[in-house]
């Protein structure tokens, strides 16, 4: 028997511990059906709460949820290895985990970091992936550095010469700057009056190292080992379905969704309007409404 978990709506079906590059992940399962939608969340060095919380209620008979709380983050093993905090390492997690629990091909949705992590995957083991939803990500990081800073120009030159100057400085915990990063977290990053429950915790629980060795010390500025990940060109060599999801306030923007659509060969893209970046909570009805049309085609 499941050993209940607080604060979830749906408690998991099994929850299990797999072997993985470098330690074991916890790994959460709903329902039995044959399709699998494997869920793979953002971050990095979050928790899966958020994505497993609001995505469960979709495995019924003909369709199983599983998820697992990525090395170093939630109820797996801890981390002290730099050298682990890697896309390709945890694209090779993501396949462990894939076979540890023997899923066959799955159907899997990378939500912002862990839209990096299902394009690495798919890319080098595409015999695993039977479509792929991209949710607010993007396939190359450079590109969406530069919108980011379009975003940021957004709040006035002199705020802007603030943050470089702050970020030169190495003061971005100063609280001029940290109020500038709220303004932008609220435009572009959730728009939410009440922070839901799931989500409150993974951002509460992030294991800062991990985000900050390969991101950095904010959404808005990316020194860490991601800044030269660029996969579009290859995302040419995805041939499964694929659903691109972006909010219209994305802060990884419609340009960058608009992007990886031009690439992929079998693409169709979704912007949802008064969205942001966490657009499952933000605009649920008509985002499960599409996802849900979009596994049901892949399905047959």
């Amino acid at each position: 028997m499941v050993e209940p978990l607080p604060g979830l709506e749906r408690q998991p079906d099994a929850m299990e511990k797999i072997a993985v590059e470098g330690g074991e992940v916890m790994t959460y399962s709903f329902g039995s059906g044959e399709n699998v939608l494997l869920l793979v969340n953002g971050g990095p060095g979050l928790a899966c709460d958020y994505l497993r919380d609001s995505h469960s209620h979709l495995a019924n008979g003909d369709l199983r949820v599983v998820t697992w709380d990525q090395l170093g983050t939630g109820r797996s093993d801890r981390l002290t290895d730099p050298a682990l905090w890697t896309v390709a390492r945890y694209a090779r997690e993501m396949e462990q985990v894939r076979t540890g629990l023997s899923l066959g091909p799955v159907h899997a949705l990378g939500q912002s970091w862990g839209g990096w992590m299902v394009i690495e995957h798919a890319l080098a083991f595409p015999d695993g992936i039977r479509s792929l939803i991209l949710s607010n990500t993007t396939g190359e990081v450079p590109f969406l550095q530069a919108e980011q800073n379009r975003l940021r120009s957004s709040l006035g030159s002199a705020t802007m010469t603030m943050m470089l100057k702050r970020e030169a400085e190495g003061s971005t915990d100063h609280p001029e700057y940290l109020g500038a990063i709220e303004i932008l977290n609220w435009r572009h990053v959730h728009r939410l009056e009440i922070m839901p429950a799931a989500l409150q915790r993974s951002m509460e629980g992030v294991t800062f190292e991990i985000y900050q060795h390969m991101w950095g010390p904010n959404e808005f500025v990316c020194i860490g080992n991601l800044a030269t990940f660029d996969r579009l060109a290859d995302m040419a060599n995805i041939a499964c379905p694929c659903l691109i999801v972006v909010g219209e306030h994305d802060e990884l923007t419609p340009a960058c969704a608009m992007r990886m659509h031009h690439v992929l060969p079998d693409s169709r893209i979704k912007v949802f309007t008064n969205a942001s970046h966490s657009t499952c909570f933000e605009t649920p009805e008509p985002y499960f409404r599409e996802l849900s049309a979009f596994l049901d085609h892949c399905k047959h």
